[in-house]
């Protein structure tokens, strides 16, 4: 039922909605009820798919209460109920954008009909917002196809040159008395990071844009695991978080590109870890679920909110004050080049859960 359309019924009479609420639970909508304007307020901004609105409430008009409803949720259809018939109702109520107007009492069956006409409209809006999504997307992919050639070339020369410098200054440097290295080497030091850093951001820019072909094999999934826990372990001792595993002893084998595997499952702990405040827990999981092999990355982070989660595997989009915006994203196309999946949801831990899903060997 979580996916259920979300039918609001905005009506005072009791009898009436008790009516309502059986007749559309039984055809499986989740329904909503408000007596009133105020209350038709306070339910719809969670959000709805449609709206049943009587014309005639204690403390508003239907038809305005209309307006302000489209206002919460724009995509949404408003459908108007009166036992009052005229003229004037039916243009206020094509005014406000209601998607139809129904006269009291109507049918089960015209109802339902309405109601699924309102919804068929809903589900295109939301696919034109999907596909204008895409479209923006693709564009953005382009855009980095087009430039990374001239970015790995023009950039990682200088880059190259850069770093071999600092090297050279930092063995000069390494040659003068100790008390004279440490003023010099700290700045050096922070150069050296901000040249790894370029160095990382543009990998991913070249990784994202020109994907290498995989390399199927089959992998150990708890080796692979247990192979980022190691890697990582210092680095949440320093954090003073904790890093965990629960493995099962016989599991599965994945078909994956095993150097690709570890890549995608370091992105997700790093993720992770980057979310967790000391003190907290990151817990890595794999067994076999549905005849795939299922790995679940959980922090105890603040977690991620749901308008974010739906945008989170774009490129560029990033929740972090810092960031390419891609590590998930080229997440995303490496799980999707192997005919797997990748999801996000709210951890048991309190943070974030990322579910990753390939297929056995």
């Amino acid at each position: 039922m979580t996916n259920a359309p979300r039918v609001l019924v905005v009506d005072d009479n009791a009898a009436f909605v008790d009516n309502l609420v059986e007749i559309l639970r039984g055809e499986h909508y989740r329904v909503l009820t408000a007596s009133s304007g105020t209350q038709a307020l306070a339910a719809a901004r969670p959000g709805f798919d449609v709206a049943l609105v009587d014309v005639r409430l204690p403390d508003s008009d239907g038809t305005q209460l209309a307006e302000r409803l489209r206002e919460i949720s724009p995509e949404a259809a408003v459908v108007l109920l009166t036992g009052f018939a005229t003229l004037e109702t039916a243009i206020a109520a094509v005014r406000a954008g209601a998607f139809a107007y129904l006269v009291k009492p109507c049918s089960t069956p015209d109802l339902l009909l309405t109601i699924e006409r309102a919804l068929r409209q809903v589900r295109l809006h939301g696919e034109k917002r999907e596909l204008a999504r895409r479209a923006h997307v693709a564009e953005k992919l382009a855009a980095v196809g087009t430039m990374t050639a001239g970015l790995s070339h023009e950039i990682r020369n200088p880059l190259n040159a850069a770093s071999l410098q600092l090297a050279v200054l930092e063995r000069r440097v390494r040659k003068l008395a100790a008390a004279e290295q440490a003023p010099i080497l700290e700045p050096l030091r922070l150069v050296r990071d901000e040249i790894d850093r370029l160095e990382h951001l543009l990998q991913d820019f070249v990784q994202f844009a020109r994907p290498r072909e995989l390399n199927v094999a089959r992998v150990d999934a708890v080796a692979a695991v247990e192979s980022v826990i190691g890697f990582l372990a210092g680095e949440a001792d320093q954090r003073r978080i904790t890093l965990e595993h629960a493995v099962p002893g016989g599991l599965a084998e994945a078909a994956a590109d095993p150097e690709l595997l570890r890549q995608t499952l370091m992105n997700l702990a790093l993720n992770a870890l980057d979310a967790t405040p000391p003190g907290g827990r990151v817990h890595i999981d794999v067994r076999v679920d549905g005849g795939e092999v299922l790995f679940t990355v959980d922090d105890s982070g603040p977690g991620i909110p749901a308008d974010a989660r739906k945008r989170l595997f774009e490129p560029f989009f990033t929740t972090k004050p810092s960031g390419s915006g891609l590590g998930l994203a080229i997440v995303h196309a490496i799980v999707s080049q192997h005919g797997g999946s990748v999801a996000v949801d709210r951890s048991p831990l309190g943070g974030a859960r990322f579910a990753m899903r390939l297929p056995p060997a």
